[in-house]
């Protein structure tokens, strides 16, 4: 079931993704019918710049946060930030007698995702709208909570794993993906964020608001905080930098030049390694900590 949300912040991304995809775009319906995130390739230099070879590397990167959260038959899991459904999807295809929710701000990813998945077998799936640093979810409901490559949206990452810890259940776990900065890179952040410089407002113009702040240690001292551990620890950079092109080059060929320009920025970022991808996988061990 759908509940209605409140107001969803401004996503210009989405807003060019659902477009192309209600106008059939087929580029579009292959590449992000399903994920709406990045994607990760074993060996980048076999990316061949395909839609199917994109969706493909979004399933696996999909695969492998799912994996960091260790998810198994029978579990309770939530996908915060659930975008069009692909990761519910994702573990209604491979696993048995799990219970997922799909939870987002934005009714119109939650519509498409629910007309487009289909519990399996003896799965159960339901859709939430709601804004994942106050979830509309009870306490202790959950095994697992995903959150694939949407972080960076949320108001705050400190509310969001205040709400982990008290959905998850004692020994649960949280698997997230996340843009995450060097130390270098979030000085220069600091110092852009306060010019509120150009190439800030034609992020926000392509991929609405986003807070890519948050560095390594950043995120240990945030797990610390409420009671989680770290279990894994991933950056899969190089893996993910086939995507920015492919984006890129999409976005293009509709026109949507700034959207193509912000793309590069964040490539240019990434390939200097100044802007990393990281794969983090955490586990519950106690009540939050002073």
């Amino acid at each position: 079931m759908i509940l209605p949300a409140g107001a969803a912040p401004a996503l210009p991304y989405f807003d060019l993704l659902l477009q192309q995809l209600e106008a059939g775009d087929a580029r579009f319906v292959e590449a992000f019918g399903r994920h709406v995130h990045w994607g990760y390739w074993p060996d980048p230099q076999r990316a061949d710049g395909s839609p199917a070879d994109f969706a493909a590397a979004a399933e696996r990167l999909c695969g492998l946060v799912c994996d960091a959260g260790g998810v198994v038959d029978g579990e309770a899991v939530l996908d915060a930030g659930c975008g069009f459904g692909g990761t519910v999807d994702s573990l209604n295809g491979r696993l048995s007698g799990v219970d997922v929710v799909g939870l987002n701000i934005d009714p119109r990813q939650l519509q498409r995702a629910s007309s487009r998945v289909v519990p399996r077998l003896d799965n159960r799936i339901r859709w939430q709208a709601g804004d994942a640093c106050a979830m509309p979810l009870s306490d202790r409901a959950f095994d697992v909570v995903l959150a694939v490559e949407c972080i960076f949206h949320f108001p705050s990452r400190e509310a969001f794993f205040k709400e982990c810890a008290r959905v998850l259940r004692p020994g649960g776990r949280l698997a997230l993906s996340d843009f995450v900065p060097t130390p270098a890179l979030q000085a220069l952040l600091r110092v852009v964020n306060r010019g509120r410089t150009k190439g800030v407002a034609a992020m926000a113009a392509t991929y609405g608001p986003i807070d890519c702040s948050c560095g390594r240690q950043d995120y240990l001292r945030l797990a610390r905080r409420h009671g989680f551990e770290p279990v894994s620890d991933h950056d899969i950079t190089p893996g993910t930098l086939p995507t920015y092109s492919f984006v890129e080059d999409l976005f293009s060929a509709t026109g949507a030049r700034e959207a193509a320009k912000a793309t590069r920025t964040i490539a240019w970022l990434s390939r200097l390694g100044l802007l990393r991808y990281w794969v983090m996988g955490f586990r519950s061990v106690a009540g939050p900590r002073p």
